[in-house]
């Protein structure tokens, strides 16, 4: 386990966080601790790297990675819109497990997949992820576990799971049982249209009716 650094050892942490950095930057894959479960990221914009993560995971192209982001500007950076509700949304819940879909800006240069041009972006939060984030800017992040077997709670689970496939695993400690809540609101750009919840996670449907009205969604 020569690859796996413990983040709660000071030394290990800043070495672990060094290659990190590296590897993400020539586009290999590192196991990356959130405040839901583990996640395996890659360069956003690095092609090739995404689709390391693609393969490492056993998915296809039709089911791209969600983006972490380390702030509410880069959300505006990477989304060619955001709704009202949206801000909203994000003033209560970022950082945090909520996962927003939103309509990509075209003039981005990456393939995240078969994302019809959107993106889910989320800003998470954990001080070891967000330090990361803060460097290298956009990651591609997909729950760090085989498709099909449970997401990993531990970073020892993701390596038994993805194996060599990826280059540095950051280790803290055990994680959260869900996974974040995803919601799709593009449908919030259209008249009459409506925030849909594809996947309930660690926010409540409940609490993101409650927010923004049980009317904007559907």
């Amino acid at each position: 386990m020569d690859d796996l650094y413990d983040c709660a050892d000071d030394a290990q942490l800043l070495t672990g966080m060094r290659l990190a950095r590296v590897a993400l930057g020539r586009g290999d894959l590192v196991v990356i601790p959130t405040d839901t479960v583990y996640g395996v990221a890659a360069d956003a914009f690095q092609p090739a790297a995404v689709q390391k993560l693609i393969d490492a995971k056993g998915r296809t192209r039709q089911s791209p990675p969600p983006v972490l982001i380390p702030g509410i500007p880069t959300l505006d950076a990477l989304a060619a819109a955001v709704p009202d509700e949206v801000r909203t949304l994000v003033a209560e819940f970022w950082p945090g497990g909520l996962t927003i879909i939103l309509p990509a800006q075209p003039s981005l240069s990456w393939d995240l997949g078969e994302t019809h041009g959107t993106v889910a972006l989320r800003m998470p939060s954990n001080r070891i992820a967000l330090e990361l984030l803060s460097e290298t800017g956009p990651l591609a992040v997909s729950s760090a576990n085989s498709t099909g077997l449970p997401a990993a709670r531990t970073a020892v689970r993701a390596q038994e799971m993805l194996g060599d496939s990826v280059s540095v695993y950051l280790d803290n400690g055990e994680s959260g049982e869900l996974a974040s809540t995803i919601v799709d609101a593009t449908g919030l750009l259209h008249e009459d249209g409506k925030l849909r919840i594809v996947r309930e996670g660690v926010i409540s449907a409940d609490a993101i009716r409650q927010l923004i009205g049980a009317d904007r969604c559907e």
